[in-house]
């Protein structure tokens, strides 16, 4: 839109969109019924899976009692925390993909209202979401990430530092690899732009299966000075690491 500024033409869409909703009611992307302003209707809503609440603090894998998982206390993680709100399974796995690669921005919302439910009270100073590389942005056009993690932003008022850490290694594709290669693929692939020294900083992504690059991300952030990282994801998966 000529004449306007980056930020003015984001509001015009927001509102623009919420408009839009108001006038012609979004389809469930789960079951195709009317689902009003939203992605999701309530009946779906409410059977959306849930991550249980007894799971590794450090990892989010579910262990009884919450304690700390024994894959955890043998090779000790980066980072601090983990949070997940959902298990990575039907239909939150579909809305991920759609995030991911459609776009379909309509389920954002949802997605970014499970964050902040499984952020609950915990406080950061910064956002940070996983960096793609430049070729992976070329391709898609986005970041998953930082859309994610703008919503988490605006609901909470702490400032989303997008370009703090870049992603200097174009790693493959991590699915059905051992962990031992996803470590070796994400080995340096980070690197932050800047100090940030005594900051409680949380990591934003979609989805955690193994937890290596959200692993290499978090060193990377402490040599930076980081205190503490906190991940909070959309997802879980439940094979774990291996």
């Amino acid at each position: 839109m000529k004449g306007l500024s980056n930020n003015q033409v984001k509001r015009w869409r927001s509102a623009s969109s919420r408009l839009l909703a108001r006038l012609w009611p979004q389809d469930c992307f789960v079951c195709g019924g009317r689902a009003g302003e939203v992605a999701i209707c309530a009946a779906c809503a409410k059977e959306l899976p849930w991550l249980d609440a007894d799971s590794c603090p450090v990892c989010a894998l579910p262990t009884p009692g919450a304690q700390q998982c024994g894959q955890c206390q043998r090779r000790t993680p980066h980072f601090d925390a983990t949070l997940a709100a959902f298990v990575y399974t039907h239909p939150i796995r579909e809305m991920v993909l759609a995030l991911k690669f459609g776009p379909v921005f309509a389920v954002r919302d949802v997605l970014v209202g499970g964050l902040l439910t499984a952020l609950g009270d915990v406080h950061a100073d910064v956002i940070v979401p996983v960096p793609l590389h430049p070729r992976r942005i070329a391709e898609r056009g986005f970041n998953q990430s930082v859309e994610l993690a703008r919503g988490v932003g605006r609901a909470l008022r702490i400032p989303v530092e997008n370009g703090l850490v870049v992603r200097d290694i174009d790693t493959p594709h991590q699915a059905g690899l051992p962990i031992r290669q996803r470590r070796k693929n994400v080995r340096g692939a980070f690197r932050c732009v800047a100090p940030i020294a005594g900051s409680h900083v949380l990591v934003i992504d979609d989805v955690i299966t193994s937890g290596a690059s959200l692993d290499e991300l978090a060193q990377t952030l402490k040599f930076a000075g980081a205190t503490r990282v906190t991940n909070l994801l959309v997802a879980r998966t439940l094979r774990g690491r291996r």
